[in-house]
């Protein structure tokens, strides 16, 4: 998996008051956490911050701040309600010895048979939670939809890759493809024309 290094600046700050400006200088207050860990009150650059929260990608985040680095995975954010500024992230220190934990964007390969036969394709899951070693860790979890009938599903627990766990729940869909009125059409005509 790709690292992404950012650097940060640490806040001494967390009244209201003092993260208010904080945002103001188009910073955003963060936090690192876990992995044993104390945590790391921290400010990055918006703009950096979007390189992770506006990206299909998934990245092991090589953190920077104050010359100690931290390696941490992404986890969560906070927008404001109205302006939808980012208003907090949170990010996990990860030990690179043990499993980690991250989503993965899925990338669908292949024609589905069901599409071809005139269904239509929803994908529902843009990405999955797995569980791998670091060097495991791979960009893309790749699906391969080729037999995929009409009016069939692909869930998580479909899923099987080498030194990876999937973690999201086994009940997950993440494609299907659903009939159409022209596919319900070329069945039925189908049907008739077997009949005779």
């Amino acid at each position: 998996m790709k690292h992404l290094s950012l650097s940060g600046v640490v806040r001494n700050i967390s009244n209201k008051q003092g993260l208010k400006q904080i945002r103001r200088a188009g910073q955003v207050p963060c936090v690192i956490y876990g992995n044993n860990v104390e945590n790391v009150n921290f400010a990055l650059d918006s703009k950096e911050l979007k390189k992770i929260t506006h990206t299909p990608n998934s990245y092991i985040l090589d953190i920077e701040v104050e010359g100690k680095s931290y390696q941490c995975v992404f986890h969560a954010i906070q927008y404001h309600p109205v302006t939808d500024e980012a208003l907090h992230a949170d990010f996990l220190a990860i030990n690179p010895e043990k499993p980690v934990v991250i989503d993965v964007p899925v990338v669908i390969t292949g024609n589905s048979e069901g599409v071809k036969q005139g269904g239509k394709l929803m994908v529902s899951s843009r990405k999955l939670k797995v569980s791998a070693p670091i060097e495991n860790l791979p960009d893309t979890l790749e699906v391969d939809i080729t037999t995929l009938g009409l009016g069939k599903t692909i869930v998580a627990g479909d899923l099987k890759y080498e030194g990876i766990n999937i973690v999201s729940p086994k009940a997950t869909i993440v494609c299907a493809v659903k009939m159409t009125r022209a596919a319900l059409g070329a069945a039925a005509a189908a049907a008739a024309a077997a009949k005779k």
